[in-house]
């Protein structure tokens, strides 16, 4: 792994985590070393995708970003919000010569909005969220944000945002290692989540996005808060696959990737280059993989095996 620290157009800078496959499928194909780029969510960073980024094998090269408010990346700034965080990725795209994004839930958010802003070939959205996801908690994590109590913070979030109990809280707390690094990366939660609510969603996303696949949690299909806050992404994404119900029709089983539906595509007439969603899948919950070095890698193998149909999601074990 090569870790490269990249200028942002503010003066700041991030990181970004760079994982080569020497013997991936792409390498096999035709050599190329353009990298496809992993944007993390909240309470998630680089190293907490570096199992997911070793495990790809579609791409010759997997890049992924440690977004700001995380170390080494530079802090979040007063003036933080998600335009902020567009901004980083075209730049850390255009300095990667990439235009293939897999992103996870606050991260698919961000890249969902670059897609408006700049052209993109590829994006796997996992899970996005949107408004009005973790509004009900803000009060309580702004009081926590400002008493810098990041104790606090992550149980807010695993408690009253992800709707796990007291006992799920518990066990995150008996390994001190773990939930010490949950409190390192509680710092920018208040204003990310702050930053989701204040922005108005578009019409639609990813206008300039030539091929959107989504995954959902199996588990979280229609249920709040991730089923449910996908189902209102979906609602804004062009051609995208719907029952007559209003929700998301599937193309795939939960029963594990050997069991996928093929893949089925939707293609937006009348824009040049936009081909809307190719899939809607369903895959491991939001953070069901943490732990559990085999279940992803499977994951992607299953729903990978065709070059620039990769499919992948978190190894960490908070929400967006």
């Amino acid at each position: 792994m090569i870790q490269k620290q990249i200028g942002l157009r503010d003066g700041n800078f991030l990181t970004v985590d760079i994982h080569q496959k020497s013997d991936s499928k792409a390498a096999e194909d035709d050599g190329e070393q353009t990298p496809v780029v992993i944007l993390p969510g909240v309470m998630s960073d680089a190293h907490a995708w570096r199992k997911v980024a070793r495990a790809i094998r579609t791409w010759t090269s997997v890049a992924v970003i440690n977004r700001r408010g995380r170390r080494p990346s530079a802090p979040l700034p007063e003036t933080y919000s998600l335009e902020m965080e567009v901004d980083d990725l075209a730049d850390v795209l255009a300095h990667l010569g990439s235009r293939s994004v897999v992103a996870w839930s606050y991260g698919a958010l961000i890249a969902l909005h670059a897609g408006n802003r700049f052209d993109l070939d590829r994006l796997i959205a996992y899970e996005p969220v949107e408004r009005p996801f973790g509004a009900d908690a803000l009060p309580v994590l702004r009081d926590a944000y400002t008493a810098e109590d990041w104790d606090r913070i992550v149980e807010i979030v695993n408690r009253d945002i992800s709707g796990f109990d007291e006992s799920h809280v518990r066990e995150l707390r008996s390994n001190r290692r773990s939930w010490n690094a949950l409190t390192e990366l509680a710092h920018p939660l208040y204003l990310e989540t702050e930053a989701i609510n204040l922005m108005e969603p578009p019409a639609e996303y990813g206008a300039r996005i030539g091929l959107i696949d989504l995954i959902v949690g199996g588990e979280n299909l229609g249920e709040a808060p991730y089923g449910t806050s996908f189902a209102d992404v979906l609602e804004r994404i062009p051609g995208g696959p719907h029952s007559r119900a209003g929700r998301p029709r599937t193309h795939g089983t939960s029963g594990g990737p050997g069991r996928l539906g093929r893949p089925h595509r939707r293609h937006r007439h009348g824009r040049a280059g936009h081909l809307g969603v190719g899939r809607l899948i369903l895959g491991p919950g939001h953070g069901s993989a943490h732990g559990d070095a085999r279940s992803l890698p499977r994951f992607i193998r299953g729903v990978g095996a065709v070059r620039g149909e990769c499919s992948t999601g978190p190894s960490s074990p908070l929400p967006h």
